[in-house]
């Protein structure tokens, strides 16, 4: 798998090689293999909606990311054990749930390149489904046995919800302010990055400065994935993202290149954001405008330059591990996940 780099603002030398995240997925392949036996198996039920309607999202073609942290992740502590198989499952899981319910809620109709499951079984069977994998999910940490690793995780679920609910809360308020927006990013994406990488030292029983480093690489590494893809919403295509171009644009989100065009634009341009926002200007010429205006202000070569920024401090915060094949992957990661195109 590697990344489809656009011309969105890589900075001027750096060359067009992309970054790639065969090497995480080299690193974890036979574990990953485990890992997806366990999904398969706990996904099923003899309710037969449910694991049809699963499996279009699990099977789907996603990168498999977070649970691909939780793996790398013990790769790096050389944990020789198996628990990290089952509680990347429930990451995986956790995260399944939560697009499955951010497709109701955004009424989104594309996702991964398929129609999503609630344009395909309704938005009811979407919805129980979601909360099916979370209980799956709840099942396996319960398993695992570990009080620390189910706080870690039954924690970020809590703060995923509540940066959903923020967002939901921002959508459409054009005045959102930058620090705001980072607020809800850290909570509703960051947060389950960096508890897929946190547990992994828990797993291997390793002190809590070590538990910090994994988060902080997990937390900023999340905020880096979510600005990249708050840029290519406006400036990839849909072939390549797998769901609809523009979609923040008409859901009425504020994301960061809007917050910084508005914060930078004329008081004409203003008023087009403002009418945008709240949904009187939702065409594809009104897309194209919006796109125009951000390139005019440099949203989105500033959002990407945010996006190095946690990016770096993601590489930083693992820089005291031991070189070798697993940390030279996780900053590939890093790189794979501001260089791609969706």
């Amino acid at each position: 798998m590697t990344a489809t780099v656009h011309p969105i603002g890589r900075p001027a030398g750096v060359s067009a090689a992309a970054p790639s995240l065969d090497p995480i997925m080299a690193l974890v392949a036979q574990d990953l293999n485990s890992v997806n036996s366990v999904i398969l198996d706990r996904m099923q039920s003899q309710i037969p909606l449910i694991p049809e309607l699963a499996g279009h999202l699990i099977a789907g073609g996603g990168k498999r990311m977070r649970p691909m942290l939780t793996l790398a992740c013990a790769r790096l502590l050389d944990y020789p054990g198996t628990r990290h198989h089952k509680l990347a499952a429930a990451v995986e899981f956790i995260h399944t749930a939560t697009l499955l319910h951010d497709d109701v809620v955004d009424g989104s109709d594309l996702r991964r390149g398929k129609k999503t499951a609630n344009l395909v079984f309704g938005n009811p069977a979407t919805v129980l489904v979601g909360d099916f994998l979370f209980s799956r999910s709840f099942e396996l940490m319960v398993e695992d046995g570990s009080l620390k690793v189910l706080k870690i995780l039954s924690g970020a679920s809590a703060i995923i919800a509540e940066g959903e609910v923020d967002q939901l809360t921002a959508q459409r308020q054009i005045e959102t302010s930058e620090e705001r927006y980072l607020a809800i990013i850290g909570a509703k994406t960051a947060a389950l990055f960096a508890a897929a990488c946190r547990i992994a030292a828990v797993v291997a029983e390793r002190d809590e400065q070590v538990e910090l480093a994994l988060d902080a690489y997990g937390r900023n590494l999340g905020i880096a994935f979510q600005l990249v893809d708050d840029a290519i919403d406006y400036v990839s295509d849909a072939a390549t993202m797998g769901k609809g171009v523009g979609d923040d644009f008409r859901d009425g989100k504020v994301t960061l290149p809007v917050i910084l065009a508005y914060a930078h634009g004329s008081p004409e341009e203003r008023k087009f954001w403002e009418a945008a926002i709240i949904g009187h200007r939702t065409s594809d010429e009104d897309l194209a405008h919006a796109t125009q205006l951000l390139r005019q202000h440099n949203a989105i070569d500033l959002t990407l330059d945010r996006a190095r920024h946690f990016g770096q401090r993601a590489i930083d915060a693992i820089a005291g591990f031991p070189s070798g094949k697993a940390k030279a992957a996780l900053i590939e990661t890093v790189e794979f996940a501001i260089a791609r195109g969706y």
